[in-house]
């Protein structure tokens, strides 16, 4: 949508020219698709760290998936404690690969439910990512803390509940990188090694990881009963749109380059939740996520208020946001409706994927949104090199 048809909508929706002004600050999130090949091949090629935790979840399978983590991420080693990312042997074991095996740290990291704590390989249009799942919100806190927070007691926000973990050194792939270029050329270390060192610097790829991080429990803090299942199910459910969300924005990352918390992402990634968890996508679902059950009225504390922008939007600003969150949910259920069988299949589900993503958050909530998609869809063409493994 150009300027003009995005002011309309906004007007059309309440605004003012205050708030329209702000809205056009806050942006559609639609990103450039121009780049991609096409058709675009999928699913891409597994990142480089996918190999070692591949084994890692072998070796999860034997041992136990906490022992196993432990054993092979140094910062589990350590407590949650202030001012611990400073100390000499955390710096030691996080930022030059120090042996932590016979430090005397009085329990390392401790959960509530060890024993629960999952990991698998999961199988994504962007290639393979490990994900870890922890069994209860205390857990999950834990280790956000040390994976992402260095260890550090800093808060985590209530409405998150998965995270990715990004930039992580793995030692084990560096001393497994120089024992290989040892065995190559036949050096050792000294000036060798650190010119070598500074080459593999430069490609983090081949030492730094990625995976997620993810917590059971009820998806956006809604309760069974207010989705109207049984407990059981509406906890399995919620993992499975958690962890469908999380790989989605693996997706616009790999494949995008890009992973940001504006509202479009959100209804991206939700939408390969719902998808994954219902079998269809439901916008009723996703307002209730959102705050919006009860549209025009908000719920205060629903998530929609994670994605108020910087600078937040005002008051009247943000009512105008959920006016166009509610029509973009919409056109995007009336529109999926027609693409059930090809959203059936892993390369429809990602072409939608794609077409969200460079539509923009604004063209969805317009009165033609759904020919707009159409459009969309039809500019984006995806094959997929075979059936992904469950």
């Amino acid at each position: 949508m150009d300027e003009a048809e995005r002011r309309d909508l906004f007007a059309a929706c309440g605004a003012d020219e205050v708030e329209t002004a702000e809205l056009l600050a806050y942006g559609n999130g639609a990103l450039d698709l121009s780049g991609l090949a096409a058709p675009l091949t999928l699913p891409l090629a597994d990142e480089p760290c996918v190999a070692t935790w591949q084994a890692y979840a072998d070796e999860a399978r034997r041992d136990g998936a906490w022992p196993t983590l432990v054993r092979h991420l140094p910062r589990l080693r350590f407590p949650v404690r202030a001012g611990i990312s400073e100390s000499g042997d955390y710096r030691a074991a996080t930022l030059r690969g120090a042996d932590t095996a016979s430090l005397a740290l009085a329990s390392g990291l401790v959960l509530r439910q060890p024993e629960a704590v999952s990991l698998e390989i999961r199988h994504t249009a962007a290639g393979r990512i490990a994900v870890i799942v922890a069994a209860c919100r205390d857990d999950f806190v834990r280790l956000v803390q040390a994976l992402i927070y260095r260890n550090e007691p800093r808060e985590v926000p209530a409405s998150m509940g998965a995270a990715m973990v990004s930039g992580s050194n793995n030692w084990e792939r560096i001393a497994a990188h120089r024992a290989a270029w040892s065995q190559r050329t036949g050096s050792t270390g000294g000036a060798a090694w650190r010119a070598e060192f500074a080459r593999l610097r430069a490609r983090p790829e081949h030492y730094q990881d990625r995976f997620i991080v993810l917590q059971q429990g009820n998806y956006s803090a809604v309760s069974a009963a207010d989705m109207g299942l049984s407990a059981q199910r509406w906890r399995a459910q919620s993992l499975c749109i958690r962890r469908e969300h999380e790989c989605a924005h693996y997706f616009t990352l790999r494949v995008l380059g890009t992973m940001h918390g504006h509202l479009l992402d959100e209804l991206l990634a939700d939408y390969a939740g719902i998808v994954a968890a219902a079998g269809r996508y439901r916008a009723d679902w996703f307002l209730r996520f959102l705050g919006l059950e009860d549209a025009p009225r908000y719920r205060r504390g629903g998530r929609l208020e994670n994605y108020r922008g910087d600078p937040p939007l005002s008051d009247g600003a943000f009512r105008v946001l959920q006016t166009i969150a509610c029509r973009a949910a919409g056109a995007l259920e009336a529109f999926d409706e027609r693409q059930a069988d090809a959203r059936a299949a892993p390369a429809g589900r990602a072409r939608m994927l794609l077409a969200l993503a460079g539509l923009g958050l604004d063209a969805l909530a317009a009165p033609d949104a759904v020919s707009r998609l159409e459009a969309a869809w039809h500019a984006r063409a995806v094959r997929w090199r075979d059936a992904p493994r469950a």
